[in-house]
C-alpha cells in the first residue's frame, strides 16, 4: 500500500512524551512541515521557554535555544538583531507569553521586531500542575481555582491577541485552533504565513493557537476538542485579527 504521508525532515524520529490528546505534538509537526516547505531549516532558530513548550527542542531538527520563563521574546530579539539573516521564532504557552512574559511580549511587539511568535493557548498552566493561567475562562476549574475562576477576585481572561492588534509595530495577528482537522489546516496556513512575513521583513507576526490539555481540563481527548469548539473558541474568537 502506497504511503500518502512522511515524517518531515525537520521533525526528529522519537516517541512523544506529551499527554494523550495534547496539541503540542500536532503543532510540532506543523512547524516542521512549514520549515521544510520554506527551505529554511539551516537558517532557523527556535526559542523555547520554561513550561510544556520547553521540550520542543527534543523534537525539532534545527537550532533551538532555551530561555528563562517569560523571556523568550527578549532572547529572540537579541538573536535576530545579531543575526538578522536567520529565521527566528518563539514557541510559547499562555502562562509564559501572557503572564510571566507579558512585558516582553508587548514591548517586542510594539518595537515591531521582525519575529514570528507561536502562542499556544490551552487556558491553563500545564507543566507546573494545572494552575489558573491568564487565559483561564470565568468559572473554569483549575488547581488554584477549584470552585472556578471568579472574575471579581482573579479578573477576566486576558485576550492578548486583541491587545496586540492595537500596537503599530505589529504586522499580523491570527487566532486558530487544533480542535478539528480543518482547524489544523488553517493553523498550518497561518503559521506558514507568519514565517513568510518574517522572511519578507514585514515585522512582528503572532499566531495564537487554541490547543487541547486533556490532563488538566480533566476531559478525554475527544471531549477536549469539543470543549474548544463549544466553549473556549466562543470567548477567544478564531480568525485573522490583523
Amino acid at each position: 500500500m502506497a504511503k500518502n504521508y512522511k515524517r518531515p525532515e525537520s521533525l526528529v524520529d522519537v516517541a512523544t512524551h506529551y499527554c494523550a490528546g495534547c496539541g503540542h505534538g500536532i503543532l510540532h509537526r506543523i512547524v516542521a512541515e512549514v520549515i521544510d516547505e520554506l527551505g529554511v531549516r539551516e537558517k532557523t532558530i527556535a526559542i523555547a521557554p520554561v513550561g510544556c513548550a520547553v521540550s520542543a527542542y527534543d523534537y525539532w531538527q534545527f537550532d533551538c535555544a532555551e530561555a528563562a520563563h517569560g523571556r523568550a521574546l527578549a532572547v529572540a530579539t537579541a538573536i535576530k538583531r545579531v543575526q538578522p539573516d536567520k529565521v527566528v521564532f518563539t514557541y510559547q504557552g499562555d502562562g509564559d507569553l501572557a503572564a510571566i512574559g507579558t512585558a516582553e511580549t508587548i514591548h517586542a511587539a510594539n518595537r515591531g521586531e521582525n519575529l514570528t511568535v507561536i502562542f499556544v493557548n490551552n487556558a491553563v498552566y500545564g507543566m507546573t500542575g494545572g494552575q489558573m493561567a491568564p487565559t483561564t475562562l470565568a468559572d473554569q476549574k483549575t488547581a488554584t481555582t477549584p470552585a472556578g475562576r471568579d472574575v471579581k477576585k482573579e479578573g477576566f481572561p486576558l485576550k492578548i491577541s486583541e491587545m496586540l492588534v492595537l500596537l503599530d509595530g505589529v504586522y499580523s495577528v491570527e487566532r486558530t485552533s487544533l480542535s478539528t482537522p480543518a482547524g489544523v489546516l488553517v493553523t498550518k496556513k497561518a503559521i506558514k504565513g507568519a514565517f513568510e512575513n518574517q522572511i519578507q521583513g514585514k515585522g512582528f507576526s503572532i499566531v495564537e493557537v487554541l490547543s487541547m490539555c486533556p490532563t488538566y481540563w480533566d476531559k478525554s481527548p475527544a471531549d477536549s476538542a469539543r470543549w474548544i469548539e463549544e466553549v473556549l473558541s466562543q470567548y477567544f474568537k478564531l480568525g485573522k485579527l490583523k
